[in-house]
């Protein structure tokens, strides 16, 4: 909390200094196209307006402010949207955007993104699109809240909306070369002219090449590679056809290549800690799952910012993508009506596979087979004009897009995978280990596992003789070793074999965007969408895990349903749980999934807006958002429906789990008001906000699987199924907050933002995981586990307090058209929990991050000599903290938070990886231009 004081304290004397201003009006909202002085044009709304005239909250940024960031994809737009928080995980395809603490974690292919992202009007289906180089960019838009009645696709929390620089009709062309610690080379050019007076075409490029921020070493470490390295290119090549002042044709066709090794985790929490009975808690003298891991090859660094990681060997990460589209704009001025037209094309194909433990034991990897891919078109129709001499300004449109998603996840048990979920079971989940350190590293490696494996049989054999007698004793301690002993014979390369899911997607709306001038100061605007969506699932699984399938046809699933036999049962389970991990078992070639949900919705927003001065709006609006289920593209999910009486893993599936993947539409009901304020010299923006989200689609990985799930809240206390009545359902997680910016350019030469948002999203008090109630929150088989830590918490990747500054002096050097360029941004955020589990192991305390940049530059900025930093305090932090796949000796011994349970767990070992931030960087920019 003091720190959080602290970021407050310091962010607002930031904003309050003479010369404060925020970023979204930097581009000065350059949301737009141009900026006289003191009048920002923004075209957010589809129209030509001061940004002083727009009542809705929106960031913009100018290319060139995130030129001068160093930004090059939309995860830089962290330094200079306070609102915007962007993230990747395991690949950058996974990358996730949040606005105002609402987003969608972007792991699972299936999900659509709660922030939408476009890039010169066509929908990118995933957030991971944009963290592809962007090449010559005109300016960003972040658009906060719902989004539908402007735009193409809808998006229930917000939208990025990216415009590249359009051919023009003068020759001029630009290039610069870069190059910078890491080895870091990157060359970007562009070139664009006139062919006739009529057509203009232009070309822009982008290479990129990078050492890894990580080191591989082996168990002596010894360097024996690197990862998160950088190797990627990007074309994008444009015409522009204007034959008359009524017609406007633009084309579009852009190719991205990535071959790079990507993404590593570091380990982060690799305690064992104990409750103590006034509260906090103890450690351990080791932690259980580790000591295992140790004999398998694993090595755990003291500091994980030393960057350096041990993988399996032949497992590295790699991450390949290739990503292209066409897409063409028409606008047609027809007698003051105006018609445009958007037709797009695109295909992005992301291959990212490797090591999936994150540790040097083999236990989990993606083969090289494993890919995602969007086939994607899109068509978008707008008419708008005037009517009613002015009192009108109508727009109407129609969207239709038409996706077709493939996703081959294979994984695969590795060499060690079968000793180490033998040695874990054994090791036990009591506040003490059952196994010495050095006894479960010799399990690990092999030396000793079938020794202690035949000593765990002899000792269930003598503590189940007083309770069941002899006989029966030797028959279930022996069906325990025995399963012990097929889970420890695992074969590595058991698993996937070229498991396919398909999910094809039809999505059509139209809609409508009005502003009534009801009086010269006062306008009331009304905007109404109808979505429909309809979404076919098929999946074509084939796994040889003909292991989980004997296991399953044992005594094991008798024995782990019988509670009398206490610790005895909860091993059978273990066995069954891990020997079929995931549904992994040659019972799923048989199936045939197939499923089709079909939903439509209205969505839209009201405004009413007032001018009482020319300088002043004041605004106050109601929206309402939407966005689609679809389904969860994970065979770990399969068959559990979240009220299962037994555990899906415990018997083979059928074809009618297939429901089970199903998950709802997100919507939200949004209020907010706001007053705009603008000078000659200075501008200000004030928004208040509150989101209340229904049926919010969270994905969350559990350390073995991804959970999703509806969230929803209840009024009224939960049954003792942790359930409620539907009347009693309402919103599950609830947004709101202030969001302040200012813009100042005080005297010549000189340009000064800042942003400050204070964004408290909470879950409410009772949560449950269905519209109706009828499902309770995810909370594992244990009801200790999942989910449970959710309840009155803030969400995830949300820090309440964030604050942005950037300041940009380019002073005159002479009269000889010299200047210079002085520039630093900064983003200042407050603790936020990075793990949509809300484990306190994954918190990030609150940090700053700041960017640097001075040179010189030439008459007209014909040429320039920059030298530059990122994170130039080499700040340490982490994007993402997760559970390591496994590590962990039950899901109910996971986390400190269970402490607080009734009872408390015995002790809490899950080892947690981490995304870590990346480190500073800093080099120089050569750039030229004619």
């Amino acid at each position: 909390m003091n720190k959080n004081f602290w970021l407050l304290s310091v962010g607002l004397a930031a904003l309050t200094a003479p010369f404060s201003i925020v970023h979204a009006q930097e581009a000065a909202e350059q949301a737009a196209v141009e900026d006289n002085g003191a009048v920002i044009i923004v075209t957010a709304t589809r129209r030509a307006s001061p940004l002083s005239d727009v009542p809705i909250a929106v960031s913009a940024v100018s290319g060139q402010a995130m030129q001068n960031s160093g930004a090059s994809d939309i995860r830089s737009l962290n330094q200079l949207a306070p609102s915007l928080l962007v993230s990747s995980t395991g690949s950058e395809a996974n990358a996730s955007a949040r606005v105002r603490g609402i987003g969608t974690v972007g792991d699972n292919p299936g999900l659509e993104s709660s922030v939408a992202v476009f890039i010169d009007g066509v929908y990118r289906s995933r957030t991971g699109a944009g963290l592809n180089e962007l090449g010559e960019i005109e300016r960003v838009e972040v658009l906060r809240g719902p989004q539908g009645t402007l735009f193409g696709r809808n998006a229930s929390a917000g939208l990025i909306n990216i415009i590249s620089k359009a051919p023009e009709f003068k020759l001029g062309g630009k290039a610069e070369v870069t190059y910078g610690n890491y080895d870091f080379w990157r060359l970007a050019g562009r070139i664009t002219g006139p062919v006739t007076d009529s057509l203009a075409l232009s070309l822009d490029g982008v290479w990129s090449k990078r050492d890894g921020f990580f080191d591989l070493v082996d168990t002596n470490g010894d360097k024996v590679g690197e990862t998160n390295d950088r190797d990627r290119y990007f074309l994008r090549g444009q015409a522009l056809f204007e034959p008359n002042d009524a017609l406007s044709i633009r084309l579009i066709g852009d190719y991205t290549n990535r071959d790079e090794s990507c993404c590593g985790a570091a380990y982060i929490e690799t305690r064992e800690r104990q409750p103590l009975p006034g509260g906090g808690y103890a450690t351990a003298p080791f932690n259980r799952i580790a000591a295992i891991l140790s004999g398998q090859g694993s090595v755990f660094p003291s500091d994980p910012y030393d960057r350096d990681l041990t993988i399996t060997e032949g497992r590295n990460y790699v991450s390949k993508v290739k990503d292209w589209g066409l897409s063409g704009e028409v606008n047609y001025d027809l007698d003051g009506v105006k018609l445009t037209s958007i037709t797009a094309y695109r295909d992005y194909k992301s291959q990212d596979y490797g090591d999936y433990d994150y540790s040097g034991a083999d236990l989990l990897y993606r083969d090289p087979d494993t890919y995602r891919q969007f086939k994607t078109f899109t068509q978008e129709l707008r008419a708008q004009g005037s009517a009613f001499n002015d009192v009108l300004d109508w727009l109407v449109g129609g969207y239709y897009a038409n996706e077709k998603l493939t996703l081959e996840d294979n994984i695969v048990f590795g060499a060690d995978y079968g000793r180490f979920a033998a040695c874990r079971l054994m090791a036990g989940a009591a506040v003490n280990s059952n196994l010495t350190a050095p006894q479960l590293a010799a399990c690990g490696s092999g030396l000793a596992t079938q020794a202690l494996i035949t000593g765990t049989q002899a000792q269930l054999n003598a503590a189940l003789t007083p309770a069941v007698g002899a006989g029966q004793a030797g028959a279930i301690s022996t069906g325990l070793g025995n399963g012990l002993r097929a889970l420890a014979a695992i074969p590595s390369g058991t698993g996937d074999v070229g498991s396919v899911y398909r999910q094809k997607s039809e999505n059509w709306a139209l809609f409508t965007h009005n502003i009534i001038h009801i009086t010269k100061q006062l306008d009331l605007t009304l905007g109404l969408r109808y979505t429909h969506e309809t979404k076919r699932f098929s999946a074509d699984l084939n796994n040889n895990n003909a292991t989980c399938a004997a296991l399953q046809a044992s005594s094991l699933p008798t024995l782990a349903t019988t509670q009398a036999l206490g610790s005895a049962a909860a091993l059978a389970g273990g066995i069954l749980t891990l020997g079929c991990l995931g549904n992994s078992s040659t019972g799923l070639n048989a199936l045939n999934l197939n499923d089709r949900i079909s939903d439509g919705e209205f969505s839209g927003t009201a405004v009413l807006s007032w001018k009482p001065l020319d300088e002043m709006l004041v605004y106050g609006s109601y929206s309402k958002g939407y966005k689609a289920g679809g389904y969860n593209l994970d065979r770990f999910q399969l068959g559990t429906t979240g009220v299962n009486p037994v555990p899906a893993v415990f018997s083979p599936r059928s074809n009618a789990d297939v429901t089970s993947l199903r998950f709802a539409a997100e919507k939200v009901d949004s209020f907010e008001i706001g007053l705009k304020y603008t000078q000659p010299k200075w501008s200000v923006n004030i928004a208040a906000f509150r989101q209340e989200f229904k049926n919010f689609q969270l994905n969350t990985f559990n350390g073995t699987s991804f959970i999703v799930q509806n969230i929803n809240g209840c009024e009224s206390d939960l049954s003792i199924a942790r359930t409620c009545d539907n009347d009693d359902v309402g919103p599950g997680l609830i947004s709101q907050g202030v969001e302040l910016e200012l813009a100042a350019s005080p005297v010549r030469n000189v340009r000064l933002t800042g942003g400050f948002t204070y964004a408290r999203a909470k879950f409410a008090n009772r949560l449950v995981g269905s519209a109706d109630g009828s499902v309770p929150l995810d909370q594992g088989s244990d009801g200790r586990s999942g989910l449970v830590l959710l309840p009155g918490q803030i969400n995830s990747q949300a820090p309440e307090l964030v604050t942005t500054v950037s300041a940009a002096w380019t002073p005159e050097l002479g009269s000889s058209g010299l200047s210079a360029l002085f520039y630093i941004d900064g983003r200042m955020t407050s603790d936020f929990n990075t793990g949509s589990d809300l484990f306190p192991e994954k918190v990030q305390d609150g940090y700053a991050v700041f960017n640097a940049r001075v040179g010189i530059r030439g008459p007209q900025q014909r040429w320039a000599v920059e030298f530059w930093g990122q994170n130039i305090f080499n700040q340490d932090y982490t994007q993402v903290a997760f559970s390591s796949p496994l590590q962990s000796s039950s899901p109910g011994t996971s986390t400190t938070g269970q402490f607080a349970l009734t009872p408390p767990s015995p002790m809490a070992n899950q080892l947690i990886s981490g995304y870590l931030g990346e480190p500073r960087t800093y080099g120089i920019t050569l750039r030229g231009s004619f």
